[in-house]
C-alpha cells in the first residue's frame, strides 16, 4: 500500500466557480488499487504557497499527487512553483516540445510550447488526450486540471510506478441509544490494541434510517485484521444486543 497526498490546485475552486471533481474519482481509484489518500489540500493559483507547500512536501517525502496549474496562461503558476521549492530552473524538455509541435505545428508557438518547460530533471507523463505532457520527479506528480486527462495520467502512473495491493476492508455497525461520551474509555482499549487500524466513531441524534440516537463505527483495515478487531471492538463495548448491521 502507498500513501498519497493530493494536491488539488486552482482559484476556481477555493471561489467556488468550479466544483472539484479529482478528489471522488481518486480516492475511489486509489481504494481499489489498495493505495490511500493521507491527505487532501485545495490551493490557489499563488506562486508563493505553491512553492512553500512543495518545499514541504518535498522535504517530508510525501507522494504527491497534484492537479492544475501546469498550463501557459498567466494564472497557471505549478511548474515554476516546483522548479522554485526543487532549486532548479525551468527548461525546455525536448521530448515534451516534440509532442507539443506535432500536434499542434505553427500553433504550437509562441504560448503551447511554454507547456513544455519543466524542473531540470524531471521525467513526463504522457497526456493521451492532446500530448501535452505532465511531469515528475521525486514523486511528485503534476497533472493538468482537466480531469478528462488528468485521471488516465493518473492511471499510467499508477501503472509505471506503484505495485497494485489488496484493498483494506471496512466494517461499521450501529450502537442504538449509545452516548458517545460514555464509551470513550472502552473506545481507548480498542486503539491501543490495535493502533494501527483506523477507527471512526459518528454520533447521530438520529436519521431516517436510525431514528433514535446511536453512534456508528468503524474500522478499515486488512481483511483478516478487520474480522478479528471488529470482534475485539464489539467485546469492547458489550453492545452485541444493541448492533444493527
Amino acid at each position: 500500500m502507498t500513501t498519497f497526498h493530493l494536491f488539488i490546485i486552482g482559484d476556481e475552486i477555493l471561489s467556488g466557480r468550479r466544483q472539484d471533481k479529482h478528489f471522488a474519482h481518486m480516492l475511489e481509484t486509489l481504494k481499489a488499487r489498495g493505495h490511500k489518500i493521507a491527505a487532501a489540500y485545495y490551493l490557489p493559483d499563488d506562486a508563493d504557497v505553491l512553492a512553500e507547500t512543495f518545499k514541504r512536501s518535498l522535504n517530508a517525502g510525501y507522494q504527491v499527487i497534484s492537479c492544475g496549474g501546469i498550463g501557459a496562461t498567466p494564472d497557471d503558476h505549478t511548474r515554476q512553483a516546483f522548479a522554485n521549492a526543487l532549486g532548479l530552473p525551468l527548461s525546455l524538455h525536448p521530448e515534451a516540445a516534440e509532442r507539443i509541435t506535432s500536434r499542434f505545428a505553427e500553433a504550437a508557438y509562441p504560448y503551447r510550447i511554454q507547456m513544455a518547460y519543466f524542473p531540470e530533471g524531471c521525467q513526463l507523463i504522457p497526456n493521451p488526450v492532446n500530448q501535452v505532457a505532465g511531469c515528475y520527479f521525486k514523486s511528485h506528480y503534476l497533472l493538468p486540471g482537466f480531469p478528462s486527462m488528468a485521471w488516465p495520467m493518473l492511471d499510467w502512473i499508477l501503472d509505471e510506478h506503484y505495485i497494485d495491493a489488496s484493498p483494506e476492508t471496512t466494517l461499521s455497525f450501529i450502537m442504538l441509544n449509545a452516548r458517545e461520551g460514555e464509551l470513550i474509555g472502552k473506545m481507548q482499549s480498542f486503539t491501543q490494541r490495535y493502533p494501527n487500524i483506523a477507527f471512526s466513531s459518528l454520533p447521530s441524534y438520529g436519521n431516517s434510517q436510525h431514528p433514535e440516537p446511536h453512534v456508528e463505527f468503524s474500522i478499515t483495515a486488512e481483511a483478516t485484521l478487520a474480522v478479528e478487531a471488529m470482534a475485539y471492538l464489539k467485546e469492547c463495548l458489550h453492545t452485541v444486543s444493541n448492533i444493527k448491521k
